[in-house]
């Protein structure tokens, strides 16, 4: 089942990403009394009518604050003009959506993650993997001619969360000599792998494997395949699962 989600869907889960706001000092009372239940403004925009606008993160969500000529007051939601073209959506985008989507792609940059391609291939797509997930060793599958024909680098973000034993395999691959080999070789094997886990994981191990679920469900997902990569108007977007074969160029690009 395809399942990809842009950006503006993705802020439920990630309120723990570093973001920044406006200084609270140089906001005016009424939009103070706005931040004092919870929202989080980052930028300012202009607005038409004499309306002055403020964008803010709000319960992981993009939120348009308006307020109004006199100081006193403030509009939340869309402003739509004459023609009903919305004057909002783009102001979220280049505020808040953006700006978090970059700060998103270099979590997981920064994350503990298995390089299956060549290093200068031109498209980069990060996926939480499992070692016991099905669906990962399909995508695994699927994306072969891109990664054997250097269009693509996959980055496999490795957690363990499907099977007891599923932490033990993803350190094991880790600290393989060669992870790319080995991950590889579990992948092609298939069900027949003979991938051992570690029956005892060390702790810098072990802390790699916890952060990298944390980041799994700072980013909202919950299941493996959770594949993440830029679209060609360079905005992350999300693709739970495996996909169909007609969403494969959208994810990995021309074949």
């Amino acid at each position: 089942m395809i399942r990809t989600k842009p950006i503006s869907c993705l802020l439920a889960g990630i309120s723990l990403l570093a973001f920044p706001a406006v200084q609270a000092d140089e906001l005016p009372a009424a939009i103070k009394a706005v931040e004092a239940r919870g929202a989080e403004i980052v930028g300012r925009f202009d607005a038409p009518g004499g309306l002055e606008g403020f964008a803010a993160r709000y319960n992981g969500q993009g939120m348009a604050l308006y307020l109004t000529p006199d100081g006193e007051h403030v509009l939340i939601g869309s402003l739509l003009d004459a023609k009903g073209e919305d004057l909002t959506r783009g102001q979220l985008e280049k505020l808040v959506y953006e700006p978090l989507g970059k700060e998103m792609w270099a979590r997981m940059a920064g994350s503990s993650w298995i390089a299956d391609g060549r290093g200068d291939a031109p498209r980069i797509v990060y996926l939480f993997s499992d070692p016991n997930c099905p669906y990962c060793n399909m995508f695994w599958k699927q994306a072969r001619p891109w990664v054997e024909s250097g269009k693509v680098q996959l980055r496999h973000i490795m957690v363990g969360m499907l099977r007891a034993d599923s932490a033990g395999k993803s350190a094991a691959l880790l600290s393989a000599k060669d992870p790319q080999a080995a991950l590889n070789a579990h992948e092609a094997a298939g069900k027949a792998s003979k991938l051992k886990a570690l029956e005892q994981i060390p702790a810098a191990l072990e802390k790699q494997l916890t952060d990298n679920l944390m980041l799994m469900s700072e980013l909202g997902a919950q299941a493996t395949p959770a594949i993440f990569y830029l679209d060609d108007n360079d905005r992350l977007q999300q693709h739970q699962g495996a996909p169909r074969p007609e969403a494969l160029e959208t994810i990995l690009g021309p074949r």
